[in-house]
């Protein structure tokens, strides 16, 4: 019996256009203060009809598909492999995508916060065992029901509270289809129906964290809404390359 065949897992073999977006995910220090987050975050106060905010739900159009585990088990994902990820795509080192793998990276390999599990999958079959880890096997995956683009939205009727745990992940700007997947205590998860002032109608997700004490001090979240660390619950829109997974 013949063994498994070696697999290429270049650029090219793989069919693969690298190609990254100008909007990424922040992460780590990122995240402190980037400013495509700043109309995102609300005081979970106002979390009723008639709030208006401007949103920003910028989704990515670089097309990376997910590899089977076994190829992608096979291909670094390690700051310290940096190099070798770079020649397995044909990247320069000093280029602007090796700077942009390089961060997504590095914010990977970040420790978690307190109340936080983290993790980045890069296969489909690590994503769901994730997940399943931490909600069991019986789940619902839940993505927003909104158009890309910055407008002014009114919170309308109807919106719930789906989730007291969820597990949310964030598919980040790399070659091929890699998720930062995290979970947090008591953190609720609400489904928000959205009236934009084109007269669009839409919904999105947004998490509301009752314990903000562990953030960066400096996080935009903080300048944004005025208010110090772990005083009050802070809500946030999530992206529209985000996925929500909840126990059914």
């Amino acid at each position: 019996m013949r063994g498994p065949s070696p697999v290429d897992v270049s650029a090219a073999s793989c069919g693969i256009h690298v190609h990254f977006d100008k909007f990424s995910e922040p992460s780590g220090e990122d995240a402190q203060v980037d400013d495509s987050n700043i109309g995102n975050f609300f005081l979970e106060t106002n979390l009723h009809p008639g709030s208006k905010m401007n949103l920003h739900l910028a989704t990515p159009t670089n097309g990376a598909v997910f590899f089977p585990r076994q190829v992608a088990e096979s291909i670094p994902f390690s700051s310290k492999n940096l190099p070798e990820i770079l020649n397995r795509f044909s990247l320069k080192e000093k280029s602007a995508e090796a700077e942009i793998i390089k961060n997504q990276i590095e914010g990977c390999e970040e420790p978690a916060m307190e109340g936080e599990a983290r993790y980045c999958a890069t296969s489909l079959e690590s994503l769901i065992d994730f997940g399943t880890s931490k909600l069991g096997r019986n789940v619902n995956v839940l993505t927003n029901e909104v158009k890309s683009g910055n407008q002014e939205y009114e919170f309308g009727v109807g919106m719930k509270k789906i989730a007291d745990k969820s597990v949310v992940c964030h598919q980040l700007n790399y070659p091929y289809a890699v998720f930062y997947c995290h979970t947090f205590t008591k953190t609720r998860t609400y489904m928000i129906p959205l009236v934009g002032a084109d007269g669009s109608k839409a919904k999105a997700m947004a998490a509301c964290h009752s314990d903000t004490s562990a953030w960066h001090p400096k996080h935009v979240a903080f300048k944004v809404l005025n208010v110090k660390p772990g005083t009050v619950p802070i809500c946030h829109f999530l992206h529209n390359n985000a996925m929500v997974w909840i126990p059914k």
